[in-house]
């Protein structure tokens, strides 16, 4: 990405991944198929929305030939349909949830009977599906915890399947749910592998459970497929073994990057050559009980005790952590000290404990005209040692050492983005988990050079892995025709206004 990804902060992004989730390889070989159903060319293509949300009174919109003509003239070979259920059953308040309504159901047909005549395979996807959505309006039962929800999206999986019984899995696919929250126990797991058997019952179509975010990956391998994955992510651009053993972590010399920090017994994080002022330190996540020190010149300042407690106000989101056999939360305590006068070196370390995670800190200056300010991204990471000096107001704190470069890429935008986007996702790769980007944009009020650097970025890393993408739209405020981009010249195409730099970009990859 050659405007890095912090100039692409204007960018309205999104992007989900979704990667199969098969409880047992499909029984036959079916055209255009490898062995274990996944596909042997990669997806690339659009997401089609006429049926994507349910407006109150709105009707079943039919899916366009012209789409799909267009969208193999291009050479292109997928399409994602992100469908609302409510659109095919009878009763729209849900009073029968289970009653089918064939006028929306023929929206459907006609979309994979498309699908087939022009060579682009389709991916039913329940963007809304009984029990859950990241909508407006949310549903009234829990896919993920009621049992009468599951049971429902069951039938409706199952309908398709039964629909579509005898269609070559190369023409098409099912995409189970849309970005399903994060979760710490193993609900998301015994949710695929039942949407997953109740359309094996039916037919041997793949189906596909979407991951909201790299957290999902470790999941997917675990729950779903029930292997094991180290999943540790690089979040700081070097690592550097000190002399006593411990490890220190610092980003480029000159700029601090927002990066996870947590502190555990052996690593320490130290702020050097404050001014006088008041320093408040907010934390996050921790683990276990343990006790905080804060000293100040090697002189002890506080000594904290601490033990995540579901019953204290002070903490929240406690769970019992099976796999460690500890307690982990949320403490919503923060520490202030305050500085009459200059501290050479002023240290946060964790005694007679397990770890935790700072949020925030801020210095303020004595006359509390000037602040310094550090915000922690609340992602886990092995505990190092993290220290950063003050230089002065104006640019706050620089983290401590020489830039050390452990980058897969040259480009800095890139690697940015394969360590925050894609390197979660490589054990799961290896281990042969078919994945690709079910969704992905850019806003139309995004600068257009921005989009193009952006998404080259991304299509070159998912390329690399054979991963298929689908982007969010075709027609409309993220596509590639009619999108309305205030600084893009378009170019007539069949009616429309065609954004030939995006389709080019797309093409290559």
């Amino acid at each position: 990405m050659r405007s890095l990804a912090k100039g692409c902060a204007s960018a309205v992004v999104c992007m989900g991944v979704a990667a199969t989730c098969m409880a047992a390889p499909p029984r036959v070989k079916l055209g255009n198929e490898i062995a274990d159903g996944r596909p042997s060319v990669r997806w690339r293509g659009f997401n089609l929305q006429e049926m994507f949300y349910m407006w109150k009174d709105r009707k079943p919109r039919d899916f366009r030939e012209e789409d799909f003509q267009i969208i193999s003239d291009w050479g292109f070979n997928f399409v994602r349909l992100p469908m609302d259920y409510r659109y095919w059953i009878k009763n729209r308040d849900r009073a029968n949830w289970e009653v089918f309504d064939e006028e929306g159901l023929k929206c459907v047909d006609r979309a994979v009977a498309l699908g087939r005549k022009y060579g682009v395979h389709v991916s039913i996807n329940m963007h809304r599906c009984p029990g859950y959505t990241v909508a407006p309006e949310k549903e009234p039962l829990n896919l993920f915890t009621d049992a009468e929800a599951l049971r429902v999206c069951c039938v409706h999986w199952a309908m398709f399947a039964r629909r579509y019984k005898g269609v070559p899995n190369e023409t098409l696919s099912f995409n189970l749910f849309n970005e399903p929250p994060a979760m710490q126990d193993e609900a998301y797991g015994r949710v695929v592998k039942a949407l997953v058997a109740a359309i094996r019952k039916e037919d041997n179509i793949p189906g596909f459970a979407e991951l909201s975010g790299n957290e999902f990956a470790e999941k997917l391998v675990d729950q779903v497929l029930g292997q094991g994955a180290d999943m540790e992510s690089a979040l700081v651009t070097g690592i550097r073994q000190e002399p006593d053993g411990s490890k220190t972590v610092f980003t480029e010399e000159g700029e601090f990057l927002s990066d996870a920090v947590v502190i555990a017994s052996g690593a320490r994080h130290r702020l050097l050559g404050l001014p006088a002022g008041t320093l408040s330190v907010r934390f996050g996540m921790a683990s276990g009980p343990m006790t905080l020190r804060f000293t100040a010149d090697g002189a002890l300042l506080k000594e904290e005790s601490i033990a995540p407690d579901e019953k204290s106000p002070m903490w929240t989101g406690v769970k019992y952590d099976s796999k460690w056999g500890i307690k982990q939360g949320t403490w919503l305590g923060r520490e202030e000290f305050k500085f009459s006068r200059p501290v050479g070196s002023f240290e946060i370390s964790v005694v007679n404990g397990d770890w935790i995670m700072p949020k925030s800190l801020t210095f303020v200056s004595s006359d509390c005209k000037q602040r310094a300010d550090i915000v922690f991204e609340d992602e886990w990471h092995a505990p190092v040692n993290f220290t950063q000096r003050f230089t002065e107001w104006a640019d706050g704190f620089k983290a401590v050492g020489r830039k050390v470069p452990k980058t897969l890429y040259a480009d800095p935008g890139r690697d940015y983005l394969y360590r925050k986007l894609i390197k979660d996702w490589e054990p799961a790769i290896e281990k042969g988990v078919f994945c690709f980007a079910g969704e992905f944009g850019a806003w139309k009020m995004t600068p257009h050079h921005i989009v193009l650097d952006l998404f080259e970025d991304y299509l070159a890393l998912w390329k690399e892995r054979n991963m298929g993408w689908a982007l969010w739209e075709l027609r409309g405020g993220y596509g590639v025709l009619d999108s309305n981009r205030p600084d893009v010249e378009y170019e007539d195409f069949r009616g429309h206004k065609l954004d030939r730099k995006l389709l080019e970009l797309l093409q290559r990859y």
